[in-house]
């Protein structure tokens, strides 16, 4: 009994406790967002491409390692060609290789900023 008294005695701490929290969370969702959407997408930058990158390359291997090449858009274009003969990765129509060559060499070309 002395347990739920306590527990009861405790109640409007934890309440307004609860309501600093909430109102700290208010004040930091922006970054809590950016973070949430850093997190969602394993640390891609946005930009045209992110999504066919994202499921194409995360389909087979961590994206950790296409984050850490730095390879110029020819040396995407020829690492994709070895991963369509050699590993069994759907070869893309035109356009959408255009788009993930665009997207790898401006985010992880050899000048990138992502490293």
């Amino acid at each position: 009994m002395r347990g739920l008294v306590a527990i009861l005695g405790l109640l409007p701490a934890l309440l307004v406790l609860g309501g600093v929290v909430h109102a700290v969370d208010e004040r930091a969702a922006p970054a809590t967002l950016q973070v949430a959407e850093a997190d969602e997408w394993d640390g891609l930058p946005s930009g045209a491409g992110r999504e066919e990158v994202y499921s194409l390359c995360g389909a087979c291997h961590s994206l950790m390692i296409v984050k850490q090449q730095g390879l110029s858009r020819d040396a995407w274009d020829e690492t994709l060609v070895w991963m369509v003969e050699e590993q069994g990765m759907p070869e893309l129509d035109p356009d959408s290789l255009g788009l993930v060559l665009d997207y790898l060499a401006a985010h992880y070309g050899p000048d990138r900023e992502n490293r």
